[in-house]
């Protein structure tokens, strides 16, 4: 069996036949929507915000050199940028419906302090929603994508080691805000009822 044709390779072959650009669709199009569609929150928008990143990277491929910055990292900070012209043009979030938080979840890289039921990932998801963008982004792109420092790096615009400060600043108030949830939920359930008040029924 051959070995698959890497991304610099199908890039070369790209410049010279445009019409090569469906096997870069083809290899990106499910993790470039993911990605989205987990950003934006809906499934419309994540369609044609997919759909305008690949248009632009057909028509910016030409430009494409290898400097150090892998092709997949390049095709993901066109989506990180058209996802934050997105945000600045919605102030609302979007809610997850729950078959969505199950299919997302099967691809979370779930911390180990946190359990994979369809309840606990709603919550985890709730969590994360409740942090800055940029965070949000941070998250999706280790969790989801299981990508390397470097490359959240690159599609972020931040250094290695800046990402790895960030991501353990983030990860640290995750905890806590899941922490804060539980601690509110076992709030909610101890103080139901005063005990005693069913027997006397």
């Amino acid at each position: 069996m051959s070995e698959p044709e890497s991304d610099l390779d199908l890039v070369k072959r790209v410049k010279k036949d445009p019409a090569a650009f469906g096997l870069v669709y083809e290899r990106y199009v499910t993790r470039i929507y993911n990605y989205v569609y987990y950003r934006v929150g809906n499934h419309h928008d994540a369609e044609d915000l997919t759909s305008r990143v690949f248009h632009r990277a057909l028509t910016h491929i030409k430009d494409y050199a290898d400097r150090g910055v892998p092709f997949s990292a390049w095709l993901y900070r066109i989506a990180h940028n058209l996802v934050a012209n997105w945000h600045r043009d919605h102030a609302r979030r979007q809610d997850l419906a729950l078959e969505d938080v199950t299919l997302i979840g099967a691809a979370f890289e779930m911390p180990e302090w946190v359990a994979e039921t369809n309840e606990e990932r709603r919550w985890l998801l709730g969590a994360i929603r409740s942090l800055p963008e940029e965070r949000q982004e941070l998250l999706i792109l280790k969790f989801v994508e299981q990508m390397s420092n470097a490359e959240v790096g690159q599609i972020m615009g931040r250094t290695e080691g800046a990402i790895k400060s960030l991501y353990h600043r983030t990860l640290l108030a995750l905890r806590d805000e899941l922490a804060k949830d539980a601690a509110a939920g076992a709030t909610r359930s101890t103080g139901a009822a005063p005990a005693g008040d069913e027997g006397e029924r």
